[in-house]
Order: C-alpha cells, then sequence, then structure tokens
C-alpha cells in the first residue's frame, strides 16, 4: 500500500566501498513500505541545485558490487546553501532524509538540526549512514568502507615487502589516508607485520623515531632484513613523510637504504569487500525501517513535526549493537577542529603492534578485550 510519506537518499563526502550497497538496500526496503524515494545526486550541493528525481526498484539493480558512489558524492555542507535546500524539502515534500557519508554527512546533519529553529521545513526524520574509509564518525565503530581500505592497503604493503625481498636491507616508508585518524594505519600496520605506524592520536617525538631506527638497524643483522614503517597522513606538523625518509636514510647509511610509497586513492579499493556489502546492505534496511516507524509515530494532521533529539541519529555498530545515537548528543564527544570522536576503540591494538614487533613491552599494559555474556535482549 501506498504511504504518504516521502524519502530522499544523498551521499556526502569521499566516495567509500559500500555506499551504493546501502543505497541499493534503503531504496528497495523504502519501495516495499510504500514510501516515494527520490535519489539526489552529489549531496547537499545536489539537493540546493534540485537534482532530486524519483527511483524506482530496477533504478538501483547491480548497485551492491559497485565501488565508489553511483549518486555522486561533495563535501559541499549545508550552511551555505541552507536556504535553497530549505526550498526544496518544501517543494517535493520531504520528510525524511538519509545521508550516507563521511565526518561530513554528520557535520551536515548536525547543521540542518541546528537550523531547525529557523526552518519549520527541517523538522523532518533525518538519519546517517558513516561511510568513510577514515573510519572518524562518532557513534559507531565501523564506518561502511573502512573494511574495503584496510583490503586494499594490506594488498599493497604485501606487494612492497615482497619487492624487498629480492634487494636486501631495505627500509620502505608508505604514507596512508585517513586525515587525523590513525584507523587505517594501525590496522593495516597489524595486518602487514609493521615495524612501527605512526599516528596523530599517538604522539611521538624525536627519541621515538629514534630509537625506531636503532631497531630496524638490529633488524637488519638478523635473517629478515626487510623493514616495513607506516605513516599516518597527518600524524605530524613537522615529521612529514620526507623528513622520515630523510632520517631514515641518512641514520641508516652503509646498514639499510629507504624507499617512500604514498598510497593515495589506491585504498577507496575497488569492488567493495563481502563485509561491507553486508555491512552496508543490512544499514540500509534498519536505517529505513526506524525511520518508517518514526515517521508514523510523528505523523498526525497530514504532515510530519520532528523537532526532538531522537529524530535525526547516527546509525551504527557499537560493540555488538547496531545503535541509533542523537546528532546532538555525539556532538559533545566529537572533536570538530580535527575531525575525530573523542574516544577510539583501536588505540588500545597499538601495543599490541609494538609487542609483534619485538619492542620491549611488558604484557602488564596490555588491556585486553572482556568477553561480554550475550543474552537474548542484548541481540
Amino acid at each position: 500500500p501506498q504511504s504518504p510519506f516521502s524519502l530522499a537518499i544523498l551521499n556526502v563526502g569521499a566516495p567509500a566501498a559500500g555506499m551504493n550497497a546501502a543505497v541499493r538496500s534503503a531504496v528497495r526496503i523504502g519501495i516495499c513500505q510504500g514510501h516515494t524515494i527520490y535519489a539526489v545526486s552529489d549531496g547537499f550541493e545536489g539537493l540546493a541545485k534540485g537534482q532530486i528525481r524519483e527511483v524506482g526498484w530496477h533504478d538501483v539493480a547491480g548497485w551492491l558490487g559497485r565501488g565508489g558512489s553511483m549518486l555522486g558524492t561533495k563535501r559541499t555542507l549545508p550552511k551555505t546553501c541552507m536556504g535553497k535546500i530549505v526550498e526544496n524539502v518544501r517543494k517535493f515534500n520531504i520528510q525524511g532524509l538519509l545521508v550516507i557519508g563521511g565526518f561530513e554527512a554528520y557535520e551536515g546533519v548536525l547543521q540542518l538540526v541546528e537550523a531547525r529553529g529557523q526552518y519549520e521545513e527541517l523538522c523532518i526524520i533525518m538519519c546517517v549512514i558513516p561511510a568513510t574509509i577514515s573510519n572518524n564518525v562518532p557513534g559507531t565503530d565501523f564506518s561502511l568502507g573502512s573494511d574495503t581500505a584496510v583490503n586494499a592497503a594490506m594488498e599493497s604493503c604485501d606487494r612492497i615487502k615482497q619487492s624487498a625481498s629480492g634487494t636486501k636491507r631495505r627500509v620502505f616508508i608508505v604514507e596512508t589516508m585517513g586525515g587525523y585518524c590513525g584507523y587505517l594505519s594501525t590496522v593495516t600496520g597489524i595486518a602487514v607485520g609493521a615495524d612501527a605506524a605512526y599516528v596523530y592520536e599517538d604522539p611521538f617525538t624525536i627519541h621515538d623515531l629514534k630509537a625506531n631506527v636503532e631497531h630496524l638497524t638490529d633488524k637488519m643483522k638478523t635473517d629478515i632484513q626487510r623493514g616495513l614503517v607506516l605513516r599516518n597522513e597527518k600524524c605530524h606538523e613537522h615529521y612529514t613523510t620526507e623528513f622520515l625518509y630523510n632520517l631514515y636514510s641518512s641514520e641508516g647509511k652503509g646498514i639499510f637504504d629507504c624507499r617512500i610509497n604514498v598510497l593515495g586513492h589506491l585504498q577507496q579499493g575497488g569492488a567493495p569487500t563481502p563485509f561491507d556489502r553486508n555491512y552496508g546492505t543490512k544499514l540500509g534496511v534498519k536505517a529505513v525501517l526506524w525511520m518508517s516507524e518514526k515517521l508514523q509515530e510523528l505523523f498526525s494532521e497530514g504532515r510530519v513535526f520532528a523537532d526532538s533529539e531522537d529524530s535525526a541519529c547516527v546509525i551504527g555498530l557499537r560493540k555488538k549493537v547496531v545503535a541509533f545515537s542523537p546528532v546532538t548528543e555525539l556532538k559533545k564527544v566529537t572533536d570538530f577542529e580535527h575531525r575525530l570522536p573523542q574516544e577510539q576503540w583501536w588505540l588500545n591494538l597499538r601495543l599490541m603492534l609494538k609487542m609483534l614487533a619485538n619492542y620491549q613491552i611488558s604484557l602488564t599494559e596490555y588491556i585486553s578485550g572482556k568477553m561480554e555474556h550475550v543474552t537474548r535482549r542484548t541481540l
């Protein structure tokens, strides 16, 4: 049966693998619910320019395994074109907004929520599906696309290591993406057995660099005569990839030589991995079902009026639960200057990285995860 509601779906930020899987499942579940579904091209900019079209069941056929974003994404934030966005929301009578994207998607929805006092049209249901390779959106442990990105970075690093097996005594410095968030370099470092991974969240000094160089010098005396050092793109203002290369080259003169690799946009990956396809499909379904429930709840006198905090949420996997967190609450735990959540679960893994690279670290410092009892209620 037809419902009186219409939802708009848009992609915001940089392309990430799995976005299309989420769009596909969201469109189809929306159609099953009887809603009118609009697809918006080019993010918030497209919403302002009126690049909005109605989509049907077959328009999203075959999108599951496609990488990147078929709708097109832009980094534009709504505050630059708020008036036009409101105009189009009124014109197309949009009652729900599903935004799939990275930090810009979260920040954009937050700006729309904060503008509700000024524009009554923005009192609609909004939901953000975090999709970014950087994994830096608050309210979720895993963003859509970060699994594909780690796989792509890992494959590149494996090939780089393989090239060193022919030429002995070589150290590779590999730069990964991710802005200030060191998730990619830490998790890739664990996956490829890196000797060090420099990230912004774990501050390092010249003494740490010196210790790393000495460690690699000792390592070259053993059977394994190659080293791999990962560096997040914004891990330090002054210790750039070029600086690390010069440091390692001069300190290792006569012992090992050094090479730089900047992975760049390779990390966005081609086709999404099975995890990202599954995860994107599930999040798309859960988000639309949640939005439908909210729309029916808040529908009265022929219109939807949503001004409560829990009408604009980020959907995300927290430990083992898919949770909806209001964007206004997440604002308190976000570092907007560096575009990071204030608490990140993967920082506890960094000690393991050092242990496996054979640094002298006591096991007492390592925080192991705790097994939680699973009950029907938590599931």
